[in-house]
């Protein structure tokens, strides 16, 4: 019996260093189906999405999922800690530091945490060993553990800095006609150069990053109309719009920003075995591409006419959209419009405030806002 609780106590300690070595260090993806942080990450997630779509308002709900990036990566270092606690418990049993197993257990997570109470000695020469490896694995554990959460959130501020900017560029949510029309008149080209190729580059860090740590995917931005998902599709929409037909534009960097945009979608679309489907709803309807038309002609931006550009259109975004749909489906993260609706305001234009400067204006309509500040 002792020797079954040795060999499945190594067996634990290595299954959960190398799961550990694997999601943490490692910095590439793992392709093995079988592994304890993605069956965690899928029933963890199965069971949290399932409680949040129960949530009757979307603002309630898109607050409850918030929580599930930082939680899971808590719970999962405390399912890694646990896992290794009970497997040197195994082994502290089968050396014989304990009759029982409880005791072992106990002393197991003393040795880990290196506590160094002394209310239990190792008596054989192999138990002084299995407690001086056990206090060595939980110090170098933990260190390492600690010291890479720094990196994952700073990984997540960079990406959300972008996500910012794109407020007042492409407006709250982020749409492409949106994006296109702030960036018209006679610099504009240059705009959208540059700002293709700063997109260019944050989508190859969000390629990077978000492989090397799938749990980032589950962060979300700071307002309720903002994600990493629909910065991503509002780029492919700008770009699937410039290489369509947008005359005076930048292709060229629109082509590369696709490129490497749509790399991004596909390789998260297969981590998160999220396939992809044909959408049941057209994001751009026939009747909208008229009025994109209409909307980017009104700024001097001239979308080509013609059965040729919008099977162009078509063909570009069945290159994307079906896998940023089955992520919005998967991460239940909306996808953006192609034109911003009429009655939004960007989020910098909105304050928390709001509700009481109106009233102070209803109260005193005489006076300015400079004066109720």
């Amino acid at each position: 019996m002792k020797m079954v609780a040795a060999i499945a106590g190594l067996a634990i300690v290595f299954v959960v260093l190398w799961d550990a070595f694997e999601t943490i260090i490692l910095p590439r993806r793992v392709k093995r189906k079988v592994r304890l942080a993605r069956l965690y990450y899928i029933w963890a997630w199965l069971s949290w999405s399932a409680v949040a779509r129960g949530f009757p308002r979307w603002k309630r709900r898109e607050a409850y999922l918030s929580f599930f990036g930082p939680l899971s990566l808590l719970f999962l270092l405390v399912l890694w800690a646990g896992g290794l606690i009970a497997g040197f418990s195994l082994l502290h049993w089968a050396a014989g530091d304990a009759a029982d197993l409880g005791t072992c257990l106990y002393f197991s997570g003393t040795n880990f945490f290196t506590l160094g109470l002394g209310d239990i000695t190792p008596r054989t020469p192999v138990a002084r060993l299995l407690t001086v490896s056990e206090a060595g694995t939980g110090f170098a554990f933990l260190a390492i553990m600690i010291g890479y959460l720094p990196v994952i959130y700073q990984a997540f501020s960079r990406r959300e800095i972008n996500i910012s900017l794109l407020d007042a560029r492409a407006g709250s949510p982020p749409s492409a006609g949106e994006l296109l029309r702030r960036h018209s008149g006679q610099q504009g080209v240059e705009a959208v150069r540059q700002l293709l190729h700063e997109w260019e580059r944050w989508s190859a860090e969000l390629l990077e990053s978000h492989l090397s740590y799938p749990v980032l995917a589950y962060f979300r931005s700071q307002h309720n109309n903002q994600s990493w998902l629909a910065a991503l599709t509002t780029i492919l929409d700008a770009c699937a719009l410039i290489m369509a037909g947008l005359e005076g534009t930048c292709e060229c960097q629109a082509r590369l920003t696709f490129a490497i945009a749509r790399h991004a979608v596909v390789d998260l679309a297969q981590i998160f075995s999220a396939p992809p489907r044909r959408a049941e709803h057209d994001r751009l309807p026939p009747a909208d591409v008229e009025r994109l038309r209409h909307d980017l002609s009104s700024v001097g931006l001239q979308l080509t006419k013609g059965q040729e550009t919008d099977q162009r259109l078509r063909e570009l975004r069945r290159m994307y959209e079906p896998y940023v749909g089955a992520l919005c489906r998967r991460l239940l993260l909306p996808l953006p419009p192609w034109m911003k609706p009429a009655t939004h305001r960007d989020n910098w234009e909105t304050s928390g405030w709001d509700s009481i400067l109106r009233a102070q204006r209803e109260e005193s309509p005489a006076l300015g806002d400079e004066e109720h500040f």
